[in-house]
């Protein structure tokens, strides 16, 4: 972790809603007026779409059917700590792009499936945000977790989950049913060994229960809306969590547990903005502050203090 380069991670599988909370962020960066870096954990993966397929096709070759993104061989993980670490000492470090679709291929220049260069990330930013599969990874290799600040885990139940991913790549990315079915098969290994743990690690965790029946996701005909859902909130430390000024704002919210907070689907977006602006405000204070005669002091505090006789 770092004082002066502070960094944020968004952690959860395709499909969970990592985007949503990412833009969550993104407002509150924006009304803040706090600049921040951005990191996609797809930039780290170690194929580009042609490179993954003929990867997934060796590897069941070579009996290991269960090759996915979401293990380690499929990424670069050390490259990835490495950034992280880089970013958290200098405030720099490198990135690329992913690029899904032919919307994005015309804002890059680059074709469908591919990756960008590597490119350094933008000089003078506030703190890091990455959102991607990795952001609190702990294993016999790398560290994921410790540079991070804040480790944030988006963790829908698992068949919302897989609802919310079939409809995603069926509308979106144009796959089949059964080819995405498939893919969910396929990487469930990978989801229990490498996914999972890191949701031991995250600082909060929101995990949306839907409340209507999602028995079998693959008939599913709609993802269940934020009003058939219920959120539960898990903070690792509850300790400086204000829970009666959250039931208060979040109506026919309770607590589960003494670190849990159930609140209405529709509630999130409210719920996040109360509950990470006052640690993202923290963080960059943090960042700014200065030591001036032993004192801690804020910039521009300086200016109100009475010259020395």
């Amino acid at each position: 972790m770092s004082r002066i380069h502070p960094i944020v991670s968004v952690t959860g599988s395709s499909g969970a809603g990592t985007t949503s909370v990412k833009r969550t962020f993104e407002q509150v960066f924006r009304r803040e007026k706090i600049n921040a870096a951005f990191i996609e954990g797809d930039a780290f993966h170690r194929y580009d779409r042609a490179g993954m397929k003929a990867a997934i096709e060796d590897a069941a070759k070579a009996a290991a059917p269960h090759f996915s993104h979401f293990g380690p061989e499929a990424n670069l993980l050390h490259e990835l700590e490495s950034t992280f670490r880089t970013y958290g000492e200098t405030g720099s470090g490198k990135t690329r792009t992913y690029v899904h679709d032919d919307c994005e291929a015309e804002r890059h220049g680059v074709p469908a499936g591919q990756f960008t260069d590597w490119r350094d990330l933008p000089a003078g930013s506030d703190l890091l945000l990455y959102e991607g599969l990795h952001g609190a990874v702990v294993n016999r290799d790398v560290d994921i977790a410790c540079h991070v600040d804040l480790k944030i885990g988006v963790v829908p139940v698992a068949n919302l989950e897989w609802i919310q991913k079939i409809h995603r790549d069926r509308s979106t990315r144009g796959y089949s049913t059964e080819a995405i079915t498939d893919t969910i098969i396929r990487r469930m290994p990978d989801y229990v060994r490498h996914i999972c743990p890191q949701f031991s690690e995250t600082d909060i965790n929101f995990q949306r229960v839907p409340i209507v029946d999602t028995s079998n996701p693959f008939i599913a005909r709609w993802i269940p809306t934020a009003d058939e859902s219920m959120v539960v909130i898990r903070f690792k430390t509850p300790r400086g969590i204000d829970f009666p000024y959250l039931l208060s704002m979040l109506q026919s919210s309770f607590m589960s547990r003494a670190n849990s907070i159930v609140i209405p689907g529709g509630k999130l977006d409210l719920a996040m903005q109360l509950i990470l602006t006052p640690i993202i405000l923290d963080l960059v204070r943090r960042k700014h502050r200065v030591v001036w005669d032993g004192k801690t002091a804020w910039p521009g505090e300086r200016e109100h203090e009475e010259e020395p006789a």
